[in-house]
């Protein structure tokens, strides 16, 4: 029945965490079994005859009375505690007075207003009304000892009256700490179960989670294998057949040198040895497969160090070009390289940047050099790279490198797949479709960005973007 009392005057839209909460229907429990005992000791004080008591005990219910419904109005409970705590004071102050002063029985009585604001409004506000209540105390005794007179003192016929007042203060302490510690340990309680119940949430989500991550794994462990077995079933083929069509021409050889049919002979194993030669093509090409898959796959262990990217741009951008000239004498194009000064030095993993930058350039060599072939004379194929250090609008420091040319671009339709495995539009044997695969996971590993800006026909600029930090 009193937890239903109480809980009328809990405010109906409190929306605020638990301590707020438990603080609330602490000062509510407060107010209400203080306002009982004050009319309770309406009725000690008009069967003894204390008229001043009666009046300030019905004003003392009337304040906390009025104080539970501005708590359930949602008024903050800080104020209303230490008001509470004024009131409570007054009233005490007003009884010791009117009943003999500092020989009241009441006098005890100010210990309450510290202990219940300290339970009620914390710690900070029961050492100021316990330094009140020391004064209030003071107060009295200091006019004692001068020989004030104060109202009403009491007699030996009034003990019954001294008994109910001290009694009545332990019950009310020891009524309002029962409900502190009842609310404390319900507050710990509801807390206590709503931890077990996120901590149980939480291992679902985690259990949940390790699920995702390993149906993730295996999606893309299928997707990979998929790819693979797609791009070297192509030239395990060519092997297959070749071999099969050499193992033919070695039985027919042996049937013509039987025949003593030389030339036919030097025929077959011309071509044997041609078979075989695209036998060696076609295994290299599997072998580049597997090699860039492993590439592919591998985390890099390489320590990140600062490095001159500006230096580093231009060793990269001379390897790929004088690599794409040991392959193909006639390969020819114009390089150029603009750096920036004050672009300095960065901390990465420089085996892993050069990496990306050297299958970025061999890229943009083979797109103007594929341009050229099928553009009239008068091209002048072009291939730069860029550094830049940029100051980006949330206070960022950022390293720039552009890797442009000018050849055939990339078509928009495709634009959403160049950036996955295996994916690649060089003709077989030219390229394995792993290149800017590894090249995306390597700028994201260090926290940075590669776009791609192109126009058909026109060119291409791959844009990485690499913090400092």
């Amino acid at each position: 029945m009193l937890k239903k009392a109480i809980d009328f005057f809990i405010p109906d839209s409190l929306n605020a965490d638990r301590e707020y909460l438990r603080r609330t229907r602490l000062i509510a429990y407060g107010l209400f079994i203080t306002a009982v005992f004050s009319l309770f000791y309406v009725g000690i004080s008009w069967i003894v005859g204390y008229t001043m008591g009666i009046y300030i005990m019905v004003w003392a219910a009337i304040v906390f009375t009025v104080l539970l419904f501005l708590l359930k109005k949602g008024i903050d409970i800080f104020f209303i505690a230490n008001v509470f705590g004024l009131a409570g004071l007054l009233s005490i102050a007003g009884c010791i007075y009117y009943s003999d002063g500092q020989a009241s029985p009441v006098l005890p009585w100010l210990a309450t207003t510290p202990i219940v604001i300290l339970l009620l409004a914390g710690k900070k506000s029961g050492i100021l009304w316990a330094i009140i209540a020391i004064i209030t105390i003071s107060l009295f005794t200091i006019l004692g000892s001068l020989g004030y007179i104060f109202p009403k003192a009491f007699t030996k016929e009034n003990l019954a009256f001294n008994l109910s007042c001290n009694a009545g203060l332990v019950l009310l302490i020891f009524f309002i700490s029962l409900v502190y510690e009842n609310v404390r340990i319900r507050a710990h309680d509801i807390i206590a179960s709503k931890n077990n119940e996120l901590q149980k949430t939480l291992n679902e989500l985690n259990d949940t989670q390790s699920q995702l991550i390993q149906s993730e794994k295996m999606a893309s462990l299928g997707e990979l294998t998929a790819g693979i077995a797609h791009e070297i079933q192509n030239p395990l083929n060519f092997i297959n057949n070749f071999s099969e069509i050499n193992a033919d021409l070695i039985d027919e050889t042996l049937k013509e040198l039987e025949q003593n049919n030389m030339e036919e002979v030097f025929a077959i194993l011309n071509d044997i040895k041609s078979n075989s030669q695209r036998i060696q093509q076609h295994g290299g090409r599997a072998d580049s497969i597997v090699k860039s898959m492993l590439q592919h796959s591998r985390k890099s262990t390489g320590q990140k160090e600062l490095t001159d990217i500006n230096t580093m741009c231009d060793e990269c951008l001379r390897l790929s070009f004088h690599g794409l000239r040991a392959k193909d004498k006639s390969f020819n194009s114009d390089f150029k390289i603009y750096t920036d000064k004050d672009a300095g030095k960065i901390n990465v993993v420089p085996q892993d940047i050069s990496r990306v930058l050297v299958n970025l350039l061999n890229n943009a060599f083979y797109s103007v050099e594929e341009k050229k072939k099928n553009t009239e004379a008068g091209f002048n194929p072009v291939v730069s790279i860029t550094t830049k250090k940029i100051l980006t609008s949330e206070g960022k420091n950022l390293l720039e490198i552009i890797i442009s040319d000018n050849g055939t671009g990339i078509p928009k339709n495709i634009m959403d797949k160049i950036f996955q495995p295996f994916f690649t539009t060089k003709p077989t044997g030219q390229g394995t479709g792993l290149g800017l695969s590894l090249s995306f996971d390597i700028i994201k590993s260090h926290k940075g960005t590669i776009d791609v800006d192109t126009h058909e026909g026109e060119g291409t600029k791959f844009i990485i973007h690499l913090p400092y930090q």
